[in-house]
């Protein structure tokens, strides 16, 4: 038994190693809400341009004091572009789409939101609530390029699904889909890089 455990207990301390480094390469960011917290893991190796425009605009501090102004049930929330009297934040340049090697747009993932131009991202985003194929990368069409998706919700899915089933209307320039009791993201920060 001694002899076995000499010889296994050097790759297991090796797995554990390997293990914690792979973990330590995915990002980390916190959001703290009015209505509770959720983390995300991000993941610069499928989609590295998507990951450092996101966690540059968490570093400037972007988020905070942002809302959620699109919230549809059974479909995405949505957020990161409007302060709570629903103007807009000013954003950088627009960001090269990579849904084509990013995630696929399933339950608990992070997206960025963009408008019909593919390559249209900054600083909107929104969370999957459920399988959404549909938004996945088909051809480098306009209608095929999809949503990067490049991250996934790791602590606090209940939080997102709170959001999901809050009582939407018209807030703002949005005549429908608005939270009506505003989703405020008080801080986002990084917590792991």
């Amino acid at each position: 038994m001694k002899k076995l455990l000499m010889f296994v207990l050097p790759f297991l301390a090796v797995f554990a190693i390997v293990s914690n480094v792979e973990a330590a390469g995915k990002p980390k960011v916190h959001f703290k809400t009015n209505v509770g917290d959720f983390t995300l893991e991000l993941e610069p190796d499928r989609a590295p341009n998507t990951v450092a425009n996101f966690m540059q605009y968490v570093r400037d501090g972007h988020y905070d004091g942002l809302i959620f102004h699109r919230v549809i049930k059974s479909f995405m929330i949505q957020g990161g572009g409007f302060e709570a009297n629903y103007d807009k934040k000013p954003t950088r340049a627009p960001i090269e789409n990579e849904a084509d090697k990013g995630l696929s747009n399933e339950r608990g993932t992070i997206a960025m939101a963009r408008t019909n131009d593919p390559h249209s991202a900054t600083n909107q985003f929104f969370i999957s609530l459920k399988f959404n194929g549909g938004l996945n990368h088909r051809s480098k069409t306009e209608q095929g390029w999809g949503y990067t998706a490049f991250g996934r919700v790791i602590d606090g899915m209940n939080i997102v699904g709170r959001i999901s089933r809050m009582e939407t209307g018209s807030g703002g320039p949005f005549p429908t889909d608005v939270p009506t009791k505003q989703v405020i993201i008080e801080k986002a920060k990084i917590i792991s890089e």
